[in-house]
């Protein structure tokens, strides 16, 4: 069905392309090229202009409905994002302490805890 309505909007955009096109402005437009006025030869002289400003008001209102109405038949699916994927494989994960800070790391420089190099241990340090 989206697709569907995709193409109609599609569709309505070229013709409301055409309409405005046809319509004469200030430099007469292509509405004097078109066909070779023939539009003003069947529907007359005011009548043209007329009935292409009601076309383009009316495919304008039309196009807008559609593009509001798509969507609400934009398929979500049941797609869940990568993170929740990730959450609902590893839920024993959540609750953990994160690497390094367990009971069996060593502590970090800086962060005592063991005797280094330096001899900066609980000791107190290196003798004479």
């Amino acid at each position: 069905m989206f697709s569907f309505m995709v193409v109609l909007i599609a569709l309505i955009a070229a013709v409301l392309v055409l309409v405005i096109l046809m319509q004469s402005g200030q430099g007469q437009g292509l509405s004097g090229i078109a066909s070779g006025g023939a539009t003003r030869q069947v529907l007359g002289t005011r009548q043209a202009p007329d009935m292409l400003e009601k076309a383009t008001w009316t495919l304008a209102a039309v196009f807008i409905s559609l593009c509001v109405i798509t969507n609400f038949f934009i398929d979500t699916g049941e797609q869940e994002s990568v993170i929740q994927q990730r959450a609902q494989d590893n839920p024993s994960q959540q609750g953990q302490t994160p690497p390094g800070q367990g009971n069996g790391a060593a502590p970090l420089p800086g962060q005592g805890g063991g005797s280094g190099p330096s001899g900066s241990g609980p000791s107190g340090g290196g003798g004479n």
